[in-house]
């Protein structure tokens, strides 16, 4: 996994604070970067987010009872399970409460979709 102090320190903190949230995080940030092992990652709103060519295309944010990652065109993903929630204009995002979640939930294949739009 790449190295980004600030990335780390957001990561630690939570961890800090939610050790089970924290340990969320990173298997979320690992199977994005397992995705796309070359986007570039930054700290931004509050979340850690996952940019392709200025392209905010995925976010990861902790919330007081889950874990949110968001899709800034998430309206346009095939969703044949209606794991996507959100009613906005275009972005969507899947709840994760619980580390099996993020298979159950299928988050890489909306991680795939994302990238891919």
């Amino acid at each position: 996994m790449k190295t980004n102090p600030e990335i780390d320190d957001f990561i630690q903190d939570i961890l800090l604070i939610d050790k089970d949230k924290g340990e969320m995080v990173l298997s979320l940030r690992k199977l994005v970067l397992k995705i796309m092992p070359k986007i570039k990652e930054e700290i931004k709103y509050g979340g850690l987010v996952f940019v392709n060519n200025k392209r905010l295309f995925c976010g990861i944010f902790v919330r007081k009872n889950h874990i949110s990652v968001e899709f800034d065109r998430g309206v346009d993903f095939q969703d044949a399970d209606n794991f996507l929630e959100g009613s906005g204009k275009l972005r969507r995002h899947l709840k994760i409460y619980q580390q099996k979640d993020i298979k159950n939930k299928k988050v890489a294949y909306y991680v795939k979709q994302s990238f891919q739009l």
